[in-house]
């Protein structure tokens, strides 16, 4: 359906609902002030988020389908076993994906093509080529092609938080690809999309690496072991929510939470409405009417625009 005639919708269904909803803000991450301008907040209730996310969940028609995945959970570990990073999994979490028919799909094959474009250890700036440009603005192009994007596009244009689908597009690639730094001033060497469905390591640990398809690409090529799981999610179709540790070229992540099958087109728009209407805080979701909570952060330290804040990280919870 066209952006325009969504939004239409969601101005017909939600005229007149307002209030910003959720729990308090969390406590930063480390390193971080909140004395700077805040992000943007657009005013939305609990009862929108519920339905804007069935409305994204159900317009995920590129997420994998019964059998594209399979799982090969093996041990799960309690909170203090996992700090330990003991290995207690013989054999692979990914015991098949059907690669053909998921990643040949253009969102998958383009974000996948983004993912040698980063320098994974902190400290060290990231250049961005004329070449990595082109990925980027391809990935956003074939983004904003599907229903998932064109659901989240309607409902922020209904809601004024801004002009256009231009506009939206050009503020996402700000806020998710925009440089800031995570080394204290070092070097750019970071970026909400890097740390997210990238991943990096800092001073021995692992950091972000919430995407279900970079921890596939990182254990095919045998630079990820699989160690234990944590959280298995209620869901029996894709997408789940996994929290899994693993060590990636020996650093540890003791608790890392993913969603498991779903689009990149997905998890993008979910934590971007996420993050526009409960930065710094939990964000309560419903997908497939099974209630999920995302958390985010922004990053207070640089901005771009007029004080926009980068997004810091977005994942979701596991209990």
């Amino acid at each position: 359906m066209a952006a325009a005639a969504l939004g239409l919708l969601w101005l017909l269904a939600f005229a007149g609902v307002g209030g910003s909803g959720g729990p308090g803000p969390v406590s930063p991450l480390p390193g971080h002030h909140w004395d700077a301008a805040p992000v943007t907040v657009l005013s939305v209730s609990e009862q929108e988020l519920s339905s804007l996310s069935e409305q994204l969940y159900s317009a995920d028609e590129n997420r994998a389908g019964t059998g594209d995945i399979v799982l090969h959970l093996q041990h799960r570990v309690t909170a203090e076993q996992a700090r330990a990073g003991t290995d207690y999994a013989a054999q692979r979490l990914f015991s098949y994906v059907a690669e053909e028919r998921l990643f040949s799909r253009p969102t998958f094959s383009r974000f996948l093509a983004l993912l040698d474009n980063y320098e994974e250890v902190t400290g060290h700036d990231e250049t961005v080529t004329a070449k990595e440009e082109k990925e980027e603005e391809a990935f956003l192009d074939a983004v904003f092609q599907t229903r998932v994007m064109a659901t989240l596009t309607s409902f922020f244009l209904a809601k004024g938080l801004y002009p256009s689908e231009e506009a939206f597009r050009a503020d996402l690639k700000e806020m998710w690809f925009g440089l800031y730094s995570r080394s204290s001033g070092k070097a750019l060497d970071s970026s909400g999309f890097e740390h997210i469905f990238h991943g990096e390591i800092k001073k021995g640990k692992v950091l972000g690496c919430h995407s279900w398809v970079q921890l596939y690409a990182l254990e095919r090529s045998g630079r990820l072991n699989y160690l234990s799981y944590s959280y298995d999610g209620p869901w029996d179709t894709f997408p789940d929510v996994l929290a899994l540790q693993y060590r990636w070229s020996g650093y540890l992540k003791s608790v890392g939470s993913t969603f498991v099958g779903s689009s990149p087109e997905f998890d993008l728009a979910l934590y971007t409405l996420c993050y526009k209407t409960r930065p710094d805080r939990q964000c309560h979701v419903s997908l497939g009417g099974k209630a999920a909570t995302i958390q985010t952060y922004s990053w207070a330290n640089s901005f771009y625009g007029d004080n926009e804040r980068f997004v810091a990280s977005s994942y979701p919870l596991s209990p």
